[in-house]
């Protein structure tokens, strides 16, 4: 069969941005995202991919001359679509373990205007024992002021940054790194003042799921492609940061789903409280049922009718955002989980419930009541469900969680202060209406 390369051609322009990590997600969000603002005309340049440990997927696309297949597939307005486009905007990648020079040579280039990132939750952390003179540093924050710093001494710009990792405020965790190695270094209160004063370190909110190599699907391309790669056709970036972001970054202009803010944090809210909450409330309860995906769920009226309850009943009228702004994310939100070609299983959401429980549900009971002066009865349900779960082998946590909790009184279960944040007996009296019935 034929193979990618020989169809298409990459594109040829400036290279623009460089991004640490070559793996599903960046490639099948952000790169793409470079390539339709490309298509419409309003981006002209190419991305360097710098792969930022040593062992990565760079070899495999550098063997097909940088181009990739990106197949998005979803329910669009209850109608399942297939869309699929071929990202030809990566110009070559970069392996700073095979060749820090040439590495380090990106950041001469006077067209070089933004940095991208995703180098897991993990990845923008201190490592201790990083230096300058390391080829490269081991941590990502630490190669990235080797890179910086380079830039400095060459008399050029600053840079927008943008990373995608998913730790709350990311691009000022990650500007907070570089200052500390800057004075590690000792590389001198002019280098500090550049990183503050011409860099804009934007903190970002990434939501796609990209469900990478599908190995075991013919996606029907009509040539080989070893790089191929799937998502969800849902897609949303906000990004906090300076408006001159905006105007270089036309990502609204062409029609695609990002939000530009000055308050990151309405629309960390909304996710957490509505797609991870809904996934939270819905796990226990539906588990206990012999259910055993999203989907299926989703596809059961009771199931649908409950969660629906939870989240446009009880969850949505806590939050600040519009009524229809929320509405309609919520609606996308359920149109994602009856995605036909994602297997969601429940299973794998159940992780963690307890602490999952505390940041994604428990905040929206604890506002419905002050807001409404009774407590959401749907969200409960889900709580007296969870603690029942964990009466059973299904749950999966900590050993010490769930031996607690598998033997646990109500009393004991809600008065558990280091699970919950607080003493939960207040709910003491809602719970027992569902406790031990939910199932």
């Amino acid at each position: 069969m034929t193979n990618i390369q020989e169809l298409y051609q990459k594109s040829v322009g400036p290279e623009r941005v460089v991004q640490f990590g070559e793996g599903g997600f960046l490639r099948g969000f952000v790169d793409w995202m470079f390539q339709k603002l490309s298509d419409a005309g309003k981006f002209d340049g190419n991305i360097v991919i710098v792969q930022p440990i040593e062992k990565g997927m760079c070899d495999a696309l550098s063997a097909q001359n940088c181009l990739y297949t990106h197949v998005m597939r979803g329910l669009d307005n209850g109608v399942p679509t297939v869309n699929k486009d071929v990202v030809r905007i990566v110009s070559r990648c970069v392996k700073p373990y095979d060749d820090f020079d040439a590495y380090l040579a990106l950041a001469e280039n006077p067209d070089l205007r933004f940095v991208v990132s995703n180098t897991t939750e993990a990845g923008i952390a201190y490592h201790e024992g990083d230096k300058l003179t390391d080829r490269p540093a081991v941590s990502y924050p630490a190669k990235l002021t080797q890179f910086l710093y380079h830039r400095f001494e060459k008399g050029l710009g600053g840079l927008i940054l943008l990373p995608c990792e998913l730790i709350d405020r990311n691009g000022d965790k990650l500007k907070e790194l570089v200052l500390r190695y800057a004075t590690e270094w000792n590389l001198g209160a002019g280098f500090s003042s550049w990183i503050q004063s011409e860099n804009h370190f934007c903190c970002t909110l990434v939501d796609r799921i990209v469900t990478g190599f599908p190995k075991d699907e013919d996606l029907a391309l009509g040539y080989d492609d070893t790089m191929r790669n799937t998502s969800e056709l849902f897609h949303l970036w906000v990004i906090e940061g300076d408006s001159c972001v905006e105007k270089e970054l036309p990502l609204k202009e062409i029609g695609l789903n990002v939000v530009f803010t000055d308050n990151l944090e309405l629309y960390r809210t909304r996710k957490v409280r509505i797609l991870n909450g809904a996934h939270t409330s819905l796990v226990p309860y539906a588990m206990l049922r012999g259910f055993q995906t999203v989907g299926d769920c989703m596809n059961n009226k009771d199931m649908r009718a409950y969660l629906e309850k939870c989240v446009y009943e009880e969850i949505i009228p806590t939050l600040d955002l519009t009524k229809e702004e929320l509405t309609e994310y919520a609606d996308g939100v359920f149109e994602r989980f009856a995605n036909p070609y994602i297997r969601h299983m429940l299973s794998s959401i159940v992780l963690n419930s307890v602490s999952k429980f505390k940041v994604r549900v428990l905040p929206s009971i604890l506002e419905y009541k002050k807001r409404f002066g009774t407590y959401p009865e749907t969200l409960l349900k889900g709580f007296a469900a969870l603690l029942d779960l964990y009466k059973t082998d299904m749950a999966n946590d900590d050993a010490e969680i769930m031996t607690f909790l598998k033997t646990a009184t109500l009393d004991e279960a809600l008065a558990r202060e280091d699970y919950w944040g607080m003493d939960l007996s207040v709910l003491k009296e809602e719970v027992v209406k569902y406790a031990n019935s939910s199932h």
